[in-house]
Parts: C-alpha cells; structure tokens; sequence
C-alpha cells in the first residue's frame, strides 16, 4: 500500500480523540497535551505513548491517527446511533445521559476508511494526525435528528419517536466536548470527509431498516448462536 520510495512496512496505531479529554472551545490539535478522564481515554493514551516510544527509541515506522467518533452500516447496536435507531424501532425508551449537551464531532466510517489509507500510503512515521468531520453536535440534537429521519422514512404507528427520549443518570468521566481540527492530515496528505453529516444519519438509519434481521439478530443474542453454528461447521 505506501507509494514507492516509502517504508514497506508501517505500524498505525488507529487510536481517539477521548486522549485528550474535554475542550470548552476551539478544536483539539495534535499538540494539544493528553487528559485522558476515563480507563478507557487512559488506555489508549497509554497505547499511543508506547508506540511513539518505539519510534523514537527503535525506529519503528509508526503512525498515530486520533479520530472522532465512527457511525454508519454494521455498527454494534451498543453504540448511540444504532441504539437509537434500535429502540426507537422497538418502541422503546431513547436513554440520554444527563441533560444530553454532551458535544461531539462524527465521522461517517467511510472517510475515517479513505483517512487510514492516506495515512498508509503518504502519512511521515513518527507523526500523529487527527482525523475528525469537523461537524461537531450535541447528543440530544442528534438524537433528535435520528427520530426526524426515522419518521421521515417509517412513520410510527402511534406516537412520536421524539416522544421515547428519556433523560437518564450521566455515566462517570463523561467528557462535556470533544472537537476535532483536521487541518494537519488534509494539508499534508489532501484528505477531506466527504459525507455530511446529514447524508450520512441518512445512510445509516436506511441501512438499519434494511437490514432489521441482521440488528434484530444481535438484539435478542441469536448472531452467537449463529457464529458458534458457522464456525463448528467450518471446522468439519
């Protein structure tokens, strides 16, 4: 994959945005310091300072990109924007933490993809890159927007989604606002997020109705069964 002249070998470390914890304005950089405020963000912290050390220490080609947050097709309904979209389907409650201004800034999976490839193919080992949409929303905004486009494709039968939001008890270490500058990626390798992030909810709430067998499967816990049948079998 890198372009000819390049290391034949590179080690990306696809890593977050939570490592540099809460910002009240502006955007995080890739020199703004880590304050990682949960085990989770600290892991990863941890994780990218291990992979810096071996590039400075070995010379280990490596790269660190820290990405906003993903959504679109496939994504484990345990996640926001599948959750909703599940339990909205189901008729049940829509469980937003807090007072729902928690802040974030999405990335539809696709770009975070062409991202990781420009990485690969043209990124400087030893470097890090934040790779963001730039479009930041809070959660009951979007959460909102995804009972707007639910009842713009499938109506309920009775009600409104929006009518499902129930405001729940905040999770600890639940940072107030991330926002990502991407400037260093798109000036030094060209890349750009090419889906909004009204296209994308789109896409993905349409994938989600297209394939309720696929989110029903994982909903009521068949999919482990199903694996556990596909890999007894592959194994004769």
């Amino acid at each position: 994959m890198p372009d000819s002249g390049r290391a034949a070998f590179r080690f990306l470390q696809v890593s977050t945005d939570e490592v540099y914890g809460s910002i009240a304005d502006g955007a995080f950089t890739e020199d703004s310091p880590f304050r990682p405020n949960s085990p989770y963000a600290a892991s990863k912290a941890a994780g990218d300072g291990l992979v810096r050390s071996y590039n400075r220490t070995y010379g280990v080609p490596t790269l660190i990109s820290n990405c906003s947050n993903n959504y679109g097709p496939y994504q484990f309904p345990e996640k926001l924007i599948p959750l909703m979209i599940s339990k909205a389907l189901a008729g049940q409650p829509l469980p937003v933490y807090g007072d729902g201004a928690n802040e974030r800034d999405w990335l539809f999976v696709g770009d975070h993809c062409t991202a990781l490839e420009a990485l690969l193919r043209g990124g400087e080992p030893g470097e890090t890159y934040n790779v963001g949409s730039g479009e930041s929303i809070s959660n009951i905004a979007l959460v909102e927007r995804l009972c707007d486009l639910l009842t713009d494709i499938r109506p309920p039968a009775k009600g409104a989604y929006r009518d499902l939001i129930a405001f729940v008890e905040d999770r600890p270490g639940h940072d107030r606002r991330y926002a990502i500058d991407h400037s260093r990626i798109s000036g030094a390798l060209g890349w750009r997020p090419d889906t909004s992030l009204d296209d994308g909810l789109r896409l993905t709430v349409e994938w989600y109705l297209a394939n309720e067998r696929w989110l029903d499967n994982i909903r009521t816990g068949r999919y482990a069964g199903e694996r556990l049948g596909h890999g007894r079998n592959a194994a004769g």
